[in-house]
């Protein structure tokens, strides 16, 4: 599936915003997923002169009616106090049927309230904060009973959940590709470009990895694939279940230590977390504990080679001969080695 990952709705109008959906539906293949915020920075809605107050109500009214863009088969006029729609009706619908929408949510009940009300999935972007984390157990709920009082329902496999991580073979070898730019992303770009200066600042790279990655509170994962396993698995207890985890990309360490990090993602926690290798773990238990069945296929063949005079003796011979190349190392046949000595260059004509 591809997400758009998120359009503020309060800056577009929604009939430009249905239109390049459908166009990205089309050439996605049907794999489009409408994904919606509110606008995150408040110095977006300051240079559109937009009060911040009215974001959120107005991303509730676009989906609405982008959602009815979307399904009615008649045109129809719509009059807000920031948009207006005359005879409207989309040329071209969605290659989807019923196109999944998503909105983004990080701590206040707002997003998911939005979900439950358009029946739409939820990423909640503040599962990388501890704040959001606290809040996860109880976020569920308030999409519920949105869904609830409007007469929608809601599906826990439509809930993403965003995680950081930066993983490597060791917990070392992590700490230590990481280090550096968690400290400068961290510093200088979530406490002194995002909040303004206010927040946490760490002295040295290993103080920024002990709190982001290995305190009580940790809002990341720093270390192997084992690591990023057990943290999902976390996750999952915490919040009562969810669909999927998207992986946050940042610039921690370099690009080829982060290509490695996303390689050691889909090697071993995907088919992990997703139960992929069960069946082929039953399997490998299976073999081990019926040991003596598979022996009895070995003894059958034995028992052939006993029988038949010939094939003792020829075994005998190649057991005989096993043991006498084991003592010396591997050697070439005199042939074999008159061919290898031939073909050398200097023997070539």
């Amino acid at each position: 599936m591809l997400g758009t990952g998120v359009v503020s709705l309060p800056y577009h109008h929604p009939f430009m915003v249905a239109q390049r959906m459908v166009q990205l539906d089309y050439m996605s293949r049907g794999r489009a997923i409408f994904g919606s915020g509110p606008g995150a920075l408040p110095s977006d809605a300051h240079t559109m002169g937009i009060d911040p107050m009215l974001l959120r109500d107005r991303q509730d009214e676009a989906m609405g009616v982008i959602r009815r863009l979307f399904e009615a088969k008649e045109r129809f006029s719509y009059k807000s106090e920031w948009f207006t729609l005359n005879d409207a009706k989309l040329q071209l619908k969605p290659l989807q049927k019923n196109m999944e929408f998503a909105v983004a949510s990080i701590v206040s009940p707002s997003g998911m309230t939005l979900a439950g009300k358009h029946e739409a999935g939820i990423l909640s972007i503040g599962s990388m904060t501890k704040e959001g984390i606290r809040a996860l157990p109880m976020q569920w709920s308030f999409a519920e009973e949105s869904a609830l009082k409007h007469g929608k329902t809601v599906d826990r496999k439509n809930w993403r959940i965003v995680l950081s991580w930066h993983i490597a073979e060791t917990r070392e070898l992590a700490r230590e590709q990481a280090r550096d730019g968690l400290l400068k992303h961290n510093n200088e770009y979530t406490v002194g470009t995002l909040a303004g200066g206010n927040g946490v600042t760490f002295k040295t790279g290993d103080e920024a990895v002990d709190a982001v990655g290995f305190s009580d509170e940790s809002t990341a994962v720093i270390g192997t694939p084992d690591d990023l396993i057990a943290r999902i698995r976390q996750m999952l207890e915490l919040t009562g279940g969810f669909g999927t985890v998207v992986g946050f990309v940042h610039d921690w360490a370099n690009r080829e230590n982060m290509h490695r990090s996303w390689d050691l993602v889909a090697r071993y926690v995907i088919p992990e977390v997703n139960y992929m290798l069960d069946d082929y773990l039953e399997s490998n238990k299976f073999v081990i504990q019926n040991r003596s069945t598979w022996l009895r296929a070995g003894e059958a063949v034995a028992s052939k080679i006993r029988d038949n005079e010939r094939a003792l003796a020829a075994a005998q011979v190649d057991e005989d001969r096993g043991r006498m190349i084991l003592r010396s190392g591997d050697r070439l046949t005199p042939g074999v080695a008159n061919l290898a000595q031939e073909d050398q260059p200097e023997n070539r004509k």
